[in-house]
């Protein structure tokens, strides 16, 4: 039987880059357990939709979180991400700065 978990790997790799706004996506894979592939396209995902936003810092990208931004599924939209995230990790998101 196939374990299951509350959170996607979605949801894993939003908070590992909230946690760390400058990690590196192999670390971020390794923590989530997924390979640094699927790691990338999940970031590509969460800043195509707008909940993180990419900038370079020298050799490596920093992440910033836009915490204003509501829950994809219809029965959450009341709910911004900057909620959910402080609620997992007591990180106070308001600002969007994570660092």
């Amino acid at each position: 039987m196939q374990e299951w978990m509350f959170l996607t790997n979605h949801a894993h790799v939003l908070l590992c880059v909230v946690r760390d706004p400058q990690a590196r996506l192999r670390d971020v894979a390794e923590q989530v357990g997924i390979t640094e592939r699927a790691a990338q396209r999940i970031v590509a995902d969460l800043v195509e939709a707008g909940y993180l936003e990419r900038t370079r810092d020298g050799r490596r990208n920093r992440y910033r979180l836009h915490p204003d931004l509501p829950l994809r599924h219809p029965m959450d939209r009341d709910t911004a991400i900057g909620q959910l995230v402080a609620l997992l990790t007591g990180i106070d998101i308001r600002s969007g700065d994570v660092a």
